[in-house]
Formats: C-alpha cells, structure tokens, sequence
C-alpha cells in the first residue's frame, strides 16, 4: 500500500532524474576543450622548444576561438608565434606576445561551415629556456563559439602544460679532455661546470669566466691554466685544492680551461673545456623588397643577408608592423634564408614597416628596417542589398568584383557582433549569396571585402545599412491596410459621426416637439455606440501585429484613439443634452 500511496512521487524524481541526464548529456555533447600540445616536456637552458594550441569539439561546429596564454617570463620567454596550417581563417586580432607581461593573445574565426573534430591547431608557440625550474602554462579567459546562428558558448575545459627546465650539464669526453697517464691510482680528468658558459659548443657574449669543479677527499692539489691551446698542460699550482676559478677580461675568440688533480699517487689527467667568446655584432645590411612588378602582391620577397666574421649568423628575427595590429614576428635560421631572399608570408593591404635582426651565434645583433606598400585589389560592389526586411525571411546580396575571387561578406548588429559568410564571384565577377540563417530583429550594417587566389585582398566596400522589422500592416482578405490607414479611417469615423450629429441637432431644433422622445433614444444610443466603437477600435489595433494583446506601440496607438472618442462623446452628449433641455423649456 505504501509503494502506490507513492507511487507519483517515484514517477516525479524519475522524470526529474532523466531531465538531469538528458540536460548533462546535451552540455557534453556540446562540449568544446583548449589545450597544448605537447602539454609536458623537459629542457635545458638556451634551448628552444614548441608547443602549440588546439581546440576539441566532436560534437558540433564552432566559428571562433579566443584566449589569453600566461607563462611565467622570468624562466621562459616567446621567441615566435606561427599560424601555419591554422584552423582559423580570419583573425580578429593578430596573434600577439608580450615577453614583460608574461601573455601570448588569440583571437580568430572559422568560416563557414566552421570547424568539427578534436584537433583543430590554433597557434604554435616558440618558446626559449631561460632560468631552470618547474613552469606551468595556463589558457585564461577563453572562449569557443558554436557555429549555431547564435554564438552560443561552449567551451568546458582549458588544459594546461607543465614543463620541467633543466641546467646544462657537459661532461668532457674521453678524447677531447684526458692526457693518457701511466701512474695507476692517480685522479680521473675532472669534470668542469661553467655557470657563464655552460655549453663548450655554444657561443657567448661574456669576456668574464666561471668554472666550478668537485673536489675529492683524496685530492691534495690542482693546476688550472686558461689559453688558446686546445692541448696544454695546467702549470699553475693550488696545493690547498680550490673548487672555483674565474677568469676576466679574455678576448673574442674560443679559449681552453684546463685543469687536472693531484692525489698522493701523482697528478691525474686533464679536462679541456672549451669557451666561446663573441661580443661583436653582425656587420651592417640593407633590405631590398622585390614585389616582383605587381603593386598589389600580398607576399613581396624581402632580400637580404648579414655577414658574422667570428661565431656566424645563427638566425633572423622579422617584425612585420600592421597597422591596427598586433606585429607578426617570423623567426628564421640562416638556413631558412634561400639565397638571400625571404618570401613574406601573406600580408594584409597598406604601409608596412620591416624590421629585420640579424642575431650571430652569441647573441649580437645588428637591425635592418625598410617599409613596404602594399595595394588593395579592386573592391567589391554591393549591387541589390534590400533596405529592411521581415524576420524569418532570408537576405540575399548581390554585387560585382573581380571575377574568380572569394567575397567575404561581414555583417555586424547594434551589439557589434559580426556574422560572416563567404561568395564566390564568377568568370564576370558577378557574385550572389543567401546567408545560411535568419536575422533577429534590429539593425544592421553590411560590408564585403575581395581575396584573391594569391590572397591579396582589397579595401572593404562601402557599408550598407537594413533593418529588420516586422510589416507594418494588417491583412484582411486581399486588402492591406497600414497603420497609418487604420488610423485616417478612425478619424475619419469620429468626424463623420460629429457631422452627422450636427446635422440631427438642426433638424431637431425645427422639430422640437416631435423629437423629444428622439432625443432620448439618441442619447443612449450615442452612449451605446461608442461604447462599441472604443471596444472595436482596441480590438482592431490589437491586431495589426497578429499577436495576442497591445504591444506597447499598440497601446499608445489605442490610448490616442480613446482621447479622441472621449472628446467627441462629451462634445455631441452636450449637444444632444442642450436639445434636450431647449424642448423641455418649450
């Protein structure tokens, strides 16, 4: 008996219990995820390394990605970021980095049909190894748009990545840093650290030394010696076994650290550690552009090469200034650099300043800059644009660019949100597009910009404005009556009545005596039609939307219209009631 008493109960919690499956399952599958990759690793200091950052969504298509990187700057720093083979087609803001502030922003659309799948590349990060230590990357403040009509935010999780950064640690090799002893007993080659200069293969800009050694218990001497032989024995003595030396003020060129212990079996072999010493920049260059005769080539060659006498030009950073836009800054190796001559990745129409640093293996560096213009190809005409439109129906654009071009067309509401969609013009230039969905009510503004098959792009056309609006009429049958109509007809109604009035007040002052009992019918009857007048009227207006109820538009409309009714009730009441009283008094 208790388990039917409770029986609605049960079926309560269960609908409950399967509305809170059913809504879980829709958020998963609606699920969208940021993360590195790789999001783990180890690296020692110099070393550069590369992550780059993807989006998951498996389950439905998405249109823009956004996000704010944070790293911590003192043990890290960004040396490049790379769009190739991006998921994103349009970048809202350029991908951009600041070393001092720790950050590294993206923001981005994918056009239609958007993006569906679990590894959607955003943006790879070069990063370079500054300080050892354990470091954590975090996506903060990101967001995945669904590519729903809506933007509907879908983002679930932002993963992060860990990486571990090491110290260098060189131990000499047998044939570069022992001298074959005969005594058996006596110490092995030492093995030597440097703090300044860590790697033997490296180069560096510090004329100032510091190398480090462990000392055994049984070792009662060392000699040290520094010089430009690779091959020297130490001769200056320590007979109290020193574990640091420094050395200041040593030239440009690659010097030899050797050392060797002694024990009370003799003195043991030698370790050779290199250093590597450039403190002179690259020589001067010049930068040459070469559009190769067309004015509007997205993607100049840029000529150029830096010559390094000593350690040799080991890479060259490009920062390419876009006006409003983050600089885009391209690292290359100097194997990069074909000929002398570097290709510009596709660059957006306008002045451009270049500025070129040509970094030698230490780290000097000497600055080239030029300036680039870049014209815009022709840009797309708007040619049938309606100016308003009813909600639910669709817009559809025509116009004329150059033939064989893609036409990204931009459409922006009062909110500033912009939906895009893409036209393909044909072998006249003649275009035509019916956007994929409806738009709300309100306001918008329209615009197109041309790309070519080289990706030149043009200037973006004029802005075009529509509204969307529902009609502004009501239909009854085949007849269309406005607004404005409905309301001339009222007013019209109201004044015909007064007329008519008038006219039965004169006709009723010659007949007094026989229309006394007229007169009273006619004022409840006055008093009866317009109290069905003013119930017609709120019921006309009422459906001049084809909702139920007065919108706020309707009620004021209905409001005027009851004024009006008021004052010509009193006005004809007054009349009537004067007949009245001037046949009573007769």
């Amino acid at each position: 008996m208790v388990l039917f008493k409770n029986k609605r109960i049960l079926v309560l919690y269960a609908l409950v219990f399967a509305f809170a499956l059913f809504t879980v399952s829709v958020k998963s599958a609606q699920a969208a995820n940021l993360y590195f990759s790789p999001a783990s690793g180890s690296y020692t200091i110099g070393q550069t390394f590369v992550t780059s950052v993807y989006v998951s969504s498996t389950s439905q298509e998405i249109n823009a990605v956004s996000g704010i990187i944070s790293f911590p700057n003192d043990k890290l720093e960004v040396i490049s970021l790379s769009k190739s083979n991006s998921i994103v087609n349009l970048w809202v803001q350029e991908p951009s980095f600041s070393n001092s502030a720790g950050i590294v922003n993206f923001e981005g659309v994918i056009l239609n049909p958007g993006f569906i799948g679990s590894n959607g590349k955003i943006l790879s990060i070069t990063f370079r190894v500054k300080k050892i230590g354990a470091v954590k990357l975090f996506i903060t403040q990101g967001s995945v748009l669904a590519n729903d009509g809506s933007g509907t935010e879908i983002l679930s999780n932002l993963f992060g990545a860990n990486f571990d950064l090491l110290a260098k640690v060189i131990s000499p090799t047998p044939s570069e840093t022992k001298i074959s002893n005969s005594i058996d007993g006596t110490p092995i080659a030492p093995e030597v650290f440097s703090s300044t200069h860590p790697d033997p293969n490296e180069w560096y800009p510090f004329t100032s030394a510091k190398f480090s050694w462990k000392v055994g218990k049984d070792i009662n001497g060392v000699r040290t010696l520094i010089n430009k032989n690779p091959r020297s024995l130490p001769n200056v003595t320590y007979l109290s076994p020193l574990d640091f030396k420094e050395v200041s003020d040593l030239e440009e060129g690659i010097w030899y650290f050797h050392i060797r212990f002694r024990n009370k079996q003799g003195w043991g072999d030698i370790s050779h550690f290199p250093v590597r010493i450039d403190k002179t920049p690259p020589k001067p260059f010049a930068i040459k552009v070469d559009n190769e005769g067309d004015a509007t080539n997205p993607r100049p060659l840029l000529v150029f090469e830096a010559i390094d006498s000593l350690s040799g030009i080991d890479r060259y950073e490009i920062k390419i200034n876009q006006e409003d836009l983050s600089p885009l800054l391209i690292e290359l190796s100097s194997k990069d650099i074909s000929s002398g001559a570097f290709r510009l990745p596709v660059t957006s129409p306008g002045k451009h300043s270049i500025i070129i640093r040509a970094l030698d293996k230490a780290g000097n560096y000497s600055l080239a800059m030029t300036e680039i213009d870049i014209k815009p190809i022709e840009a797309p005409v708007i040619t049938d644009c309606p100016k308003t439109l009813y909600p639910g129906n669709l817009l559809i654009l025509k116009g004329k660019s150059l033939p064989k071009t893609t036409v990204n067309i931009f459409i922006r509401n009062e909110r500033k949100e912009i939906i895009t969609d893409v036209a393909t013009s044909d072998k006249k230039g003649y275009w035509d597009l019916a956007l994929a969905r409806t738009l709300d009510r309100g306001i918008y503004e329209i615009w197109a910009q041309t790309t070519d098959y080289r990706g030149a792009k043009s200037n973006y056309s004029n802005k075009l404005r529509i509204i969307i609006s529902p009609p502004i009429f009501v239909r009854i049958g085949n007849l269309v009556i406005d607004y404005l109509s409905v309301i001339i007809s009222l007013i019209a109604l109201i004044i015909s009545m007064a007329m008519i009035w008038v006219y039965a007040w004169r006709k009723i002052k010659l007949l007094q005596k026989r229309l006394k009992k007229e007169t009273i019918e006619a004022e409840e009857a006055l008093a009866e039609a317009f109290n069905i007048l003013r119930k017609k009227t709120k019921d006309e207006i009422a459906k001049l939307d084809g909702q139920v109820g007065l919108s706020k538009k309707e009620e004021q409309i209905n409001k005027e219209l009851r004024k009006a009714l008021k004052v010509s009730e009193k006005l004809i009441a007054k009349e009537i009631k004067d007949i009245k009283n001037e046949i009573n008094n007769r």
